[in-house]
């Protein structure tokens, strides 16, 4: 029988979370952030953010240390790169095989708020902590 285990659970959304959003991180460190400072206009500076929130960030998840603030980065994240870039597409179908078309980042939203409100669980580096 399987038995129920929240702690495993919450690691492994730790490793989907970080595993995805590390490859836009990745992309944005080989190709740079210039695409993002135009749409941000005179704020462009903040598209530097994007560096922690996909970098740092996905880190810092993948081994449990502040685990709910580098989550918090990333809900943030999802949210302006879905306002910015993906709003047009918000309320529309994938042509290819349906589905949402901005499912992926709907989903890294949804479940990096997840570890934003349950925290690393007990396989993390640091899990006592408010930001754990």
């Amino acid at each position: 029988m399987i038995s129920k285990n929240d702690d495993r659970g919450k690691f492994f959304l730790r490793i989907a979370v970080a595993g995805i959003i590390v490859f836009h991180g990745w992309f944005k460190l080989t190709h740079g952030v210039g695409w993002i400072q135009g749409m941000l206009g005179g704020m462009g500076f903040l598209a530097y953010g994007t560096y922690l929130a996909e970098l740092v960030a996905p880190l810092f998840i993948l081994v449990g240390f502040r685990t709910r603030l580098a989550a918090l980065a990333i809900v943030i994240d999802m949210l302006v790169a879905i306002l910015l870039v993906l709003r047009t597409s918000l309320f529309t179908v994938k042509q290819m095989g349906g589905g949402w078309a901005i499912e992926v980042e709907g989903m890294m939203l949804l479940c990096a708020l997840a570890l934003f409100y349950t925290g690393s669980g007990k396989y993390a580096i640091s899990s006592t902590g408010n930001w754990d």
